[in-house]
């Protein structure tokens, strides 16, 4: 193997009650593409923080080694001027400022105690060119896609000639487009003499881009694996992260017929005033009890846009057309009274809309039926103990205590508070959008048996999903949305990728 770049030794980070790494050690060669994978909670970000100092140097015992030379960084700051760069998976972009604003700030190009805004200009280009994005230096980031912004980051990461890029999660928020363009990028940056560190979740990828693989579980290195050697496959990563072998991702269930239509929507069009747009035209479709309805399309096609309106209508969308649910027509003019009829809507972004994150589990996942939980208006604390930790067993949420903060939780176990709180609220239609979107294998597969013993139940699930392969190994029956319309309805048995595909691009 080439000469490391970095090597980490013996690194152990505790929190209180958690010791998140345990005597951890990580090589990377100088020019490689070396993926980082496990189980969410296995330690890959903590590790990375230690990397990056956002942990300092005192706050966790073991060695950082650059070019062979031990690293004592006091901050993110020190890091940085040895040549590491870090890219989460929530993007640190100034919405209101320019691409070249972004790029450069806290890195300002001065003509001494001025900003020199002509020489900013410039280099802005010239390392735009270099992320192969054809954009104007002085657009606006929040006018970009989120395609666009992981590659202003990257730039932004570029211009300070960094020698060691980690990306945690860098496409968990991407079309497939989006998501191959930026995995060529990578290949690019390689061949440039930057080595790159990638967590990812999506095995796929890392299969197809990676050098090497380190994989994590419960804050211990597992193994180191050669992906020119051949050592690197689906089972094998599996395997090695979960501690078993999982033979088929998606649970199987016994097809049974489906009950009475729990959901049906006749004609149904959204106008957004803040988009000014039409978002959903002439939808129509059907949830029946005991299936699960997958819902398929490329980014912008209106999947969300037709979640949110039938949720409640939060965005305040002009609707037309008909909605009957449990066989009465109904008008939900708030989430809360979706809620109260037995509609639960699990969010996309579950950071930004589905959990206080500074708020613990309980009261997380009591959140959206207090009533339940409250006399006489005042809530009771035993109740919400009891609710809580009868969720942590069920979903097997990897915590402590239900008094743990949600931030401080892995993504995984965040997504499973998240369905813990609408759980709770014991809804007969279930919409999820996304998922499983950031999380690991593991933890995909809980989730999914999950869904099969919610529709066993009799409950009705609607998922929305931009990951083909989830759509077509979990659902019933397939919609594929396309500019705001049903392009097409599909029973399992004929939901082809292709002919999914064909509908979509329809």
């Amino acid at each position: 193997m080439s000469t490391p770049i970095l090597e980490m030794k013996g690194i152990t980070k505790e929190f209180p009650g958690v010791k998140a790494l345990n005597n951890v050690s990580f090589r990377v060669a100088t020019g490689e593409i070396h993926c980082l994978v496990g189980e969410n909670g296995a330690g890959k970000s903590t590790l990375m923080k230690v990397l990056s100092g956002v942990y300092p140097y005192g706050t966790y015992q073991g060695d950082i080694l650059l070019d062979g030379t031990v690293q004592r960084f006091r901050g993110i700051r020190d890091s940085e001027r040895a040549g590491i760069a870090i890219i989460y998976q929530e993007l640190a972009l100034v919405p209101e400022l320019s691409v070249y604003e972004n790029i450069f700030l806290g890195n300002e190009i001065r003509n001494g105690p001025v900003i020199d805004w002509n020489e900013t200009i410039k280099r802005a280009s010239d390392v735009l060119g270099r992320v192969r994005l054809n954009v104007n230096p002085e657009t606006k980031v929040k006018e970009l896609g989120v395609g666009k912004q992981q590659l202003v980051e990257i730039a932004r990461a570029l211009s300070r000639d960094v020698r060691l890029l980690i990306l945690d999660e860098p496409t968990a928020a991407l079309n497939e487009d989006d998501s191959a363009n930026l995995l060529e990028l990578l290949r690019g940056l390689r061949s440039q003499g930057v080595t790159c560190i990638l967590i990812s979740h999506k095995l796929r990828e890392v299969i197809a881009i990676a050098d090497r693989v380190t994989v994590l579980r419960d804050g211990q290195t597992i193994c180191t694996l050669d992906a020119h050697r051949g050592e690197v496959s689906e089972p094998v990563l599996i395997k090695h992260m979960v501690g078993r072998e999982i033979d088929n991702i998606y649970p199987p269930r016994a097809r049974q017929e489906s009950g009475a239509v729990t959901l049906e929507v006749r004609d149904w069009s959204a106008y957004s005033p803040a988009l000014g747009r039409q978002i959903l035209r002439d939808v129509n479709l059907k949830v029946r009890r005991g299936e699960i309805v997958g819902i398929a399309g490329l980014m912008g096609s209106g999947r969300t846009e037709l979640a949110l309106s039938l949720f409640g209508n939060p965005l305040h969308y002009r609707i037309s057309g008909e909605m009957w649910f449990k066989g009465q027509r109904r008008t939900f003019r708030a989430p809360e009274e979706a809620i109260r009829a037995g509609v639960a809507y699990v969010t996309e972004d579950r950071k930004g809309n589905g959990l206080i994150l500074i708020q613990d589990i309980k009261q997380n996942i009591t959140l959206a039926n207090l009533r339940a939980i409250a006399r006489r208006g005042v809530v009771d604390a035993n109740a919400e103990v009891r609710v809580a930790t009868d969720y942590k067993t069920s979903l097997n949420i990897k915590t402590p205590s239900v008094e743990q903060r949600v931030s401080n939780l892995s993504g995984g176990n965040q997504q499973k508070v998240c369905l813990g709180k609408w759980l709770f609220v014991k809804p007969d239609l279930l919409i999820l959008d996304e998922p499983t979107r950031g999380i690991d294998v593991g933890a995909k597969y809980e989730i999914y048996t999950l869904m099969n013993q919610l529709v066993e139940q009799g409950m009705s699930i609607v998922m929305i999903s931009s990951e083909l392969p989830e759509v077509l190994g979990m659902s019933d029956r397939v919609y594929v949305m396309a500019s705001g319309r049903i392009a097409g309805e599909l029973p399992i048995a004929e939901a082809t990728p292709e002919a999914v595909m064909a509908l979509a691009t329809n």
